[in-house]
């Protein structure tokens, strides 16, 4: 464990009300400022995580994976977020932590699970599930660091048996908190989320690493999903969701309610204009990468079919304020 409180601080407040954790994923060219912020609106988790950066970007400009704005924290954001490192050299993590640290970030998470070809060739990732020796050396590279540490990671790389031993392993170096998607590498989504193993994945913490906080991500669509899943495996600390925000920008609201195609454009015009204000200042995806957002707004189930194919044509954030202005006109 580290010396940090970052993580029993946010698990302390989460259970003073009787109740998970909740985290936001780190998600490519979504978990930036500017969805960060967007999602922070509708209904905030208790923290969020960053998108996914190469460790060595942060000290070497000249490498293949820059770091573009990955690492910007928008002044109205509240905390900023937990960066998500990728990477197997010890060296570069610590080096890049330590950059972080001057940064004023408080903790970092490990990326041991993502499942892209690119990263997985580059060593990181799930490659690091057959790798383990390598995760070893790469987590207590970041325990050095005297920040939060956790990671992030999968059950398996092939077989789902494979979580008997790999889960152990990583919970042998005692991070501050382990969180584990519940499919291997090679089911990526095309299957069920393993709930089965859930309560193997508790008994295995509270006998290896008992202060490790444990959070699980997979199929929860929402906070009260996630509340439920834990009053069904008591010991369970946190909750991740990722894909559900895209399914239900508001998905961290604690009281469901009912939200209008209104609100919902709402939230589709803030982000075209924090998406247009970063832009001027950080290198990052430009106008086609807000496609992927247009179905989370513009939702068929409230007639909206029409409006998202039209915005799908657009070019420019000021075409899609236009098309929106006739719209709601």
């Amino acid at each position: 464990m580290t010396e940090s409180n970052f993580w029993p601080q946010i698990a302390a407040q989460a259970k003073s009300e009787q109740r998970p954790f909740f985290t936001m994923a780190p998600m490519e060219a979504v978990s930036n400022t500017v969805f960060r912020q967007v999602i922070a609106s509708a209904a905030a988790p208790d923290t969020f995580f960053s998108e996914f950066v190469y460790a060595k970007s942060i000290t070497n400009s000249d490498t293949k994976f820059p770091v573009h704005g990955r690492l910007y924290v928008d002044p109205a954001e509240k905390i900023k977020p937990v960066v998500q490192l990728w990477g197997d050299v010890p060296e570069d993590i610590t080096s890049g932590i330590a950059a972080l640290r001057d940064m004023g970030f408080q903790a970092v998470d490990l990326n041991m699970g993502c499942p892209d070809q690119t990263v997985i060739k580059n060593h990181g990732g799930s490659d690091l599930i057959r790798n383990p020796d390598s995760a070893i050396a790469v987590i207590d590279a970041a325990k050095k660091s005297g920040l939060a540490v956790s990671v992030k990671t999968r059950l398996g790389y092939s077989k789902l048996d494979e979580f008997k031993e790999w889960i152990p392993t990583l919970l042998n170096q005692h991070v501050d908190l382990l969180t584990v998607h519940l499919r291997t590498k090679m089911e990526m989504s095309k299957v069920p989320a393993h709930m089965e193993v859930i309560d193997d994945l508790i008994k295995m913490r509270d006998e290896i690493s008992p202060d490790t906080l444990l959070q699980i991500n997979g199929d929860i669509p929402d906070y009260t999903a996630g509340v439920k899943l834990a009053q069904e495996h008591p010991g369970l600390d946190g909750i991740m969701i990722g894909r559900g925000v895209f399914a239900n920008p508001f998905a961290f609201e604690r009281e469901p309610q009912t939200h209008s195609l209104d609100e919902l454009l709402g939230l589709l015009k803030m982000q075209l204009n924090l998406f247009d204000d970063f832009s001027t200042h950080y290198d990052m995806p430009r106008f086609p990468s807000l496609k992927r957002f247009f179905k989370i707004y513009a939702r068929p189930e409230l007639g909206a079919t029409d409006l998202r194919n039209k915005m799908m044509d657009a070019k420019t954030t000021d075409e899609v304020r236009q098309i929106l202005s006739d719209y709601q006109n």
